[in-house]
């Protein structure tokens, strides 16, 4: 065992032990009067020092605290205060993400108290020449869900990663995102099964394959997602292709989602590499 250094922070200390498990190197922490740092396997000593020669120049980088985010352990030592429900949505979320949260409740409640066919002919992408004019048909599919797990398991997932989107990268990137995602994905479903469908689904899977590529790509990785959470994503898709998944699914959103997020995420990774 070596030690690699001591913090008088605790929680800087879990931070940077966090960032190293994400990069294959697993150190831990030893609370005393500070908190110190050690490594079992010495050989990656050089490496587990340049790192932290590179977290002490900015302990604060979005990098840090998506690491402790995704690999955070419960038994760190650590204890936090509890907060209610809503002060963690809004610990995660911004402005853009908690409006379509809402907007998508709002929705669903609606189509169990007025009904379902009200709302799809108000809400749906166009159905025929007299609404194709109507522009936020365009958009608006995206905010409804027709079954409680529907909607549990999609505003999850905006939740998690539009929260990270919008926190990290800013409301405009998560507000093109999504536009572009709930547009295009919408289009490719329409042509695949025609106008009556609905749900987030095609924008979450534009957020996934925008997260993981960006944090594959972006030297800084201001947004981060596990490679096995993205494997299983393009598995789980695979299966709605060859029809091992129920049949409604909505396969053409979110194919197209997943291939705009992954573009946009090329684009904004190289942007970076120049700027860097």
């Amino acid at each position: 065992m070596l030690m690699i250094t001591s913090f008088a922070n605790p929680r800087v200390a879990q931070a940077f032990v966090d960032y190293m498990q994400t990069q294959g190197i697993i150190l831990t922490i030893q609370h005393h009067a500070q908190s110190d740092v050690w490594l079992a396997d010495e050989s990656q000593a050089e490496r587990v020092k340049a790192e932290l020669a590179r977290f002490l120049e900015n302990p604060g980088h979005p990098r840090y605290s998506a690491a402790s985010w995704q690999s955070g352990q419960v038994g760190s030592g650590l204890h936090y205060r509890r907060f209610p429900l809503r002060a963690a949505l809004r610990e995660r979320g911004g402005p853009i993400t908690l409006s379509v949260f809402v907007l998508c409740v709002i929705v669903f409640l609606l189509i169990y108290t007025v009904g379902r066919e009200p709302v799809l002919l108000w809400l749906a992408w166009p159905y025929d020449a007299s609404v194709q004019f109507e522009a936020w048909r365009y958009f608006s599919h995206a905010l409804m869900h027709f079954s409680l797990v529907h909607i549990i398991f999609n505003l999850f997932w905006w939740w998690y990663l539009g929260g990270i989107v919008e926190k990290r990268l800013g409301a405009g990137k998560l507000l093109v995102i999504t536009l572009i995602s709930a547009l295009l994905s919408g289009f490719l479903q329409y042509k695949l099964a025609g106008p009556w469908f609905g749900g987030l689904s095609g924008v979450v899977y534009a957020l996934i394959g925008y997260v993981w590529l960006r944090g594959e790509w972006d030297p800084a990785r201001p947004v981060w997602l596990p490679r096995g959470l993205a494997i299983f994503t393009m598995v789980l898709l695979a299966a709605e292709w060859f029809g091992v998944l129920a049949s409604n699914s909505a396969t053409g959103a979110h194919t197209a989602g997943l291939v705009i997020g992954l573009a946009m995420a090329v684009v904004d990774s190289q942007n970076a590499r120049k700027r860097t």
